[in-house]
């Protein structure tokens, strides 16, 4: 039989209880199944704008023509 799921691997974080009663508390009645679930969903998207903030602004009408003119040359374009 094929598995096409693929293994995720997980680890421990520690956090007070009280916080996790909180957190617990909160996510009643929403799609969240537990307290892991909704921390991990939390963090990833504090990782995801912080990634997002630190990329580097589009590029600048130069900078696009020179990418243009070197396709060009590469004969791409």
């Amino acid at each position: 039989m094929n598995n096409d799921k693929k293994t995720v691997k997980y680890t421990t974080v520690s956090i007070p209880i009280t916080l996790y009663n909180r957190i617990k508390k909160m996510i009643e009645g929403t799609g969240f199944t537990s307290v892991s679930q909704f921390v991990t969903y939390v963090l990833r998207e504090v990782i995801i704008a912080h990634e997002e903030s630190t990329y580097k602004e589009p590029l600048t009408e130069e900078e696009k023509q020179k990418i243009i003119e070197k396709l060009k040359k590469l004969g791409y374009i």
